[in-house]
């Protein structure tokens, strides 16, 4: 009840402001007397995926607490998981605004936010003066804008060192399109050489802080049978940990009636539902249980993340959906999942 009457007055405000608005009313209520208003009790739902035991199926995805400025509340509202950034070696503003719409007759955003953050080693902090409980976080991270791309490796390996001491698994970031020239990371001999170095830091680090942190990939959902078979490919043959599917798509056929269309970006919300279904189900194939998928992308429903599942996801995590339906959201994919095992 409480959301939607929030919700009313954040959707009269244009969709970044009241992004931060929430952002910052989270972090300032977080602990207070104040979080009673979001705060939830659910039913213990444990589930193990990449070596990691999950309170739950439900994780928030990377792009809503990009700095990690609000993991408290987000504990208390019940997810299982927060996956915070994305994050890069620099403070970056990102690009040129209005960068966000809201598409309310789709239940859609389209974002070209540009991974604006504070930086990597402002993240950490945030980390580390959090109570997380026992949800895990996972740190999402990426490069700057202007890291040449052949450089741009260095920029994931900066990162990968700064968060691997408060991170509970990472996840790369090479598939959003609002990042000039990144989504080609995903294809050939770039991606090789990224998984490769990843993968030998990772190991250097594990032994460094005693504690192997898993890694995983994030993917864009636009991309060919072709191109997601030699992905999955590598990542068995580099021996990733986990893939997260999907991240925002460039496509616009179900939204093109919708004047917003037009606007450059990536596109979340029920439009992607059936594409990231579609790309779990394609992955899965792929991989044949070689290593977990974290299923995302127009979750709106409890439905929803069950079908993310029967089509091969372990996990899922929210974000467009969490926008339009509130915590309620977290806890009915919860109370569908027990009903389901």
């Amino acid at each position: 009840m409480f959301y939607k009457i929030a919700q009313k007055f954040l959707f009269q405000t244009n969709p970044e402001f009241a992004h931060n608005f929430a952002i910052t009313s989270l972090r300032c209520t977080a602990g207070t007397p104040l979080a009673m208003f979001y705060s939830q009790k659910l039913p213990a739902a444990p589930v193990e995926c990449m070596g990691l035991t999950f309170p739950n199926p439900v994780g928030l995805a990377a792009g809503m607490d990009k700095d990690g400025e609000s993991i408290d509340a987000f504990v208390a509202m019940g997810f299982g998981h927060i996956e915070v950034g994305t994050v890069t070696p620099r403070p970056q503003p990102g690009n040129d605004k209005p960068r966000a719409f809201r598409l309310r007759p789709a239940k859609a955003i389209i974002n070209r936010m540009g991974f604006n953050n504070l930086g990597v080693d402002n993240l950490v902090k945030n980390i580390k003066n959090s109570n997380r409980g026992d949800a895990i976080i996972g740190v999402n991270i990426g490069k700057n804008k202007t890291t040449p791309l052949e450089e741009g490796k260095n920029d994931y390996l900066f990162c990968m060192d700064k968060v691997y001491e408060v991170a509970d698994y990472i996840a790369v970031n090479i598939s959003s399109p609002n990042t000039p020239g990144l989504r080609s990371l995903q294809y050939g001999e770039m991606l090789d050489d990224l998984l490769s170095a990843l993968k030998e830091r990772q190991s250097k680090l594990a032994e460094q802080y005693n504690r192997y942190v898993p890694i995983a990939l994030k993917i864009a959902p636009d991309l060919s049978d072709d191109e997601l078979k030699q992905i999955c490919d590598a990542l068995v043959k580099f021996k990733f940990d986990g893939v997260i599917a999907t991240n925002t798509t460039l496509d616009r056929e179900a939204v093109k009636h919708l004047p917003e269309h037009a606007e450059a970006g990536g596109l979340s919300g029920a439009p992607l539902t059936q594409r990231a279904t579609e790309v779990i189900a394609k992955t899965a194939e792929y991989l044949d249980g070689a290593l977990p998928i974290i299923g995302v992308g127009g979750i709106g429903s409890g439905q929803d993340a069950m079908d993310k599942l029967d089509a091969g996801a372990k996990i899922v995590q929210i974000y467009t959906g969490f926008i339009y339906e509130g915590p309620e959201l977290i806890k009915s994919i919860t109370e569908d999942f027990l009903k389901r095992k």
